[in-house]
């Protein structure tokens, strides 16, 4: 199964899937171990205490994203 990454309002990205296919690495290369997840919530706000992972802050400080794809 592929995984999905669904940009969610004013929230999120949520991933979806097979996550043990996924290598989420930090900036020094380790390896976060998501292999036993059907979904994570990584944050997009870069408010969160959390992160890569979302922590539900967005909803705190009002976080606004864009409501739709950008067209080139």
């Amino acid at each position: 199964m592929a995984i999905e990454v669904v940009a969610t309002k004013n929230g999120p990205y949520l991933l979806t899937g097979d996550l043990s296919q996924l290598d989420l690495r930090d900036g020094d290369g380790n390896l976060y171990d998501v292999a036993e997840k059907r979904r994570i919530f990584l944050c997009r706000c870069g408010a969160s205490a959390t992160k890569p992972f979302c922590d539900g802050e967005h909803s705190r400080i009002g976080f606004q994203a864009a409501d739709a794809l950008v067209k080139p």
